[in-house]
């Protein structure tokens, strides 16, 4: 609900401040006095459009920020999705700049217009004569249907359904397309396939045979080098071993006088000993060294398949041949095995379209057994509404499509005279008949599912005083279990409010301002008598006000 409204620099409002109750609210005023200008203002915290010319002084920004109890509205999910602090307390704010730019929060957190208007939606209903075209929509028909029916949980079962329908469809559409280009595609698959598979394929495996053929393209030139080597550790004269051996014995004799002698002795031997090892080593790889060309040849021809493996699939590493050949081995696979692929598909469909259809049946039953009701709620409120004869045929019908609320084709026809044809609600029906029926239909839904605020903008001008009297009385009902805003000229609606407010202008310092203000009983009476009789009150109209209030 709509609990505290604040105004600052709008149109003839300088500021305002309005906390509102639950229940039934009705707000009078002289025509011209401001109440266009206070549903103008609260549109923009709805998401529309911001207009510069609104701003009464242009040198500094308009304020209009509301406060909404959102408890019961299953909000947290809206506030998750576009990472807002959720607070049952929400505030609504937006700023117009002397610029010309806008600016919006929800709980002081900067958001985009689309998200104030999506969130306004849910908040706040304002009925327009523009709303009625809903009436006309299938979809707000079977919605109306479905608030009676209780059908909430099956159509959400329904639509979690439909979806892994859609998809079951979607993907064997996709298999049966790929089917048709299978068996060309198969055969160049599987020849690329066994290509690959040809050759043995593993990571590190390119630079394996790389190092390999290094080696064996300059095995002579190794020889020599390794020969050279060995060549310089053990020569008997001047071999490194040789020296390294005397300067050990050197060493050795040196330890015997003092700690740091031997610790120099200890690496000396130390050194010795690695050489000697690097010697063994080093003869060993001499002993093994010889020229293959044989293992070369093979080793160029593996490199060589490698190199014309990566140039044809436009690949660089081991790893993507790998991968190409994973892939093309699933392609291959799936082709085999297409024909039980599609099958089991097929299967699944099938089970999905039935389990879908038994919801469908359940949604179609339960909304067949409510439409009697809801004609007869429809028809017994338009009679309290001035149309006696309006009646309605309501019916639904299997149709062969899944929708996303079910198979139904409905059809919702309205006739407002006696021996008139049924048709369309919005061929037929006048622009006054269409803002009852919304109103009788609004107040229904509220039996039934949690409405936003409702605001009701002179939905009662041009009806007599009886009717208004039932108007006010289904505001008035519906005010029980939800909020409801009234702006009126009728003291019939505006005597039925739990709260009532009065917008009026006021002159200071020669500067037209719009007021906002609640009135007590006394000041009810007043205004009530003064909607009847004018200014000049009369003992009659005070009366008569106080008979109404009563």
């Amino acid at each position: 609900m709509l609990s505290h409204l604040s105004i600052k620099n709008y149109a003839l409002i300088d500021t305002l401040e309005v906390s509102f109750d639950t229940g039934f609210t009705c707000i009078t005023g002289e025509t011209g006095a401001g109440k266009s200008i206070l549903l103008g203002a609260l549109s923009l915290v709805l998401g529309k459009r911001a207009d510069l010319g609104a701003l009464q002084d242009k040198k500094i920004k308009c304020i209009v920020e509301a406060e909404f109890q959102v408890k019961k509205y299953g909000l947290r999910a809206f506030f998750e999705t576009y990472d807002l602090d959720y607070e049952e307390l929400t505030l609504v704010r937006r700023e117009i700049l002397p610029s010309g730019k806008s600016r919006a929060f929800i709980n002081d957190t900067p958001v985009t217009l689309d998200i104030v208007s999506q969130l306004g939606n849910r908040l706040i209903d304002v009925h327009s004569q523009h709303q009625t075209l809903q009436l006309g929509n299938n979809d707000f028909q079977m919605k109306v249907i479905d608030a009676l029916a209780e059908n909430t949980e099956v159509l959400s079962n329904y639509a979690d359904n439909l979806k892994q329908y859609k998809k079951l469809a979607r993907e064997l559409e996709e298999l049966l397309a790929f089917q048709s280009n299978a068996h060309k595609e198969h055969d160049y698959n599987s020849f690329l396939l066994k290509e690959l598979e040809a050759t043995t394929l593993k990571v590190g495996l390119q630079e394996e045979l790389e190092q390999q053929y290094e080696q064996l393209n300059n095995m002579e030139r190794i020889i020599e080098l390794l020969a050279k080597g060995n060549q310089l550790l053990m020569d008997e004269q001047v071999g490194v071993l040789t020296s390294l051996s005397e300067l050990k014995q050197v060493s050795a004799r040196l330890s015997a006088f003092g700690t740091s002698y031997d610790a120099l002795h200890q690496r000396i031997a130390s050194s010795f000993i690695e050489m000697d090892d690097i010697s063994t080593e080093l003869q060993a790889l001499v002993e093994q060294a010889e020229t293959n060309p044989q293992m070369l040849d093979e080793i160029s021809q593996k490199l060589q398949v490698l190199f014309d493996l990566h140039k044809k699939h436009g690949t660089s590493e081991i790893a993507e041949l790998i991968a190409l050949r994973e892939d093309l081995s699933e392609k291959v696979g799936v082709t085999e095995n297409l024909e039980t692929t599609i099958g089991q598909k097929q299967e699944q469909l099938e089970q999905a379209e039935h389990k879908l259809q038994q919801l469908a049946t359940v949604l179609h039953d339960r909304r067949k057994k409510v439409i009697p009701q809801l004609k007869e709620q429809l028809e017994t409120n338009l009679t309290s509404l001035g149309m006696p004869n309006a009646t309605f045929d309501i019916t639904i019908a299997d149709s062969n499509d899944f929708k996303e609320n079910g198979n139904d084709d409905l059809a919702f026809l309205f006739s407002a005279n006696k021996g008139a044809d049924f048709g369309e609600l919005k061929k037929v029906a006048s622009g006054g008949e269409l803002s009852r029926i919304m109103l009788t239909i609004k107040s229904i839904l509220a039996k039934y599912e949690q409405l936003p605020t409702m605001m009701f903008d002179e939905i009662d001008t041009g009806v007599s005083g009886e009717i208004s009297n039932s108007i006010a009385d289904i505001m008035q009902q519906m005010g029980k279990s939800m909020q409801v805003f009234s702006i009126t000229h009728l003291p019939q609606v505006a005597s039925k409010g739990k709260q009532h407010f009065k917008v009026y202008k006021v002159d200071e310092n020669d500067v037209t301002r719009t007021r906002m203000k609640p009135l007590s009983d006394d000041e009810r009476v007043v205004e009530l008598a003064e909607m009847l009789g004018g200014k000049n009150l009369s003992d009659s109209a005070l009366a008569h006000a106080r008979q109404l209030l009563n």
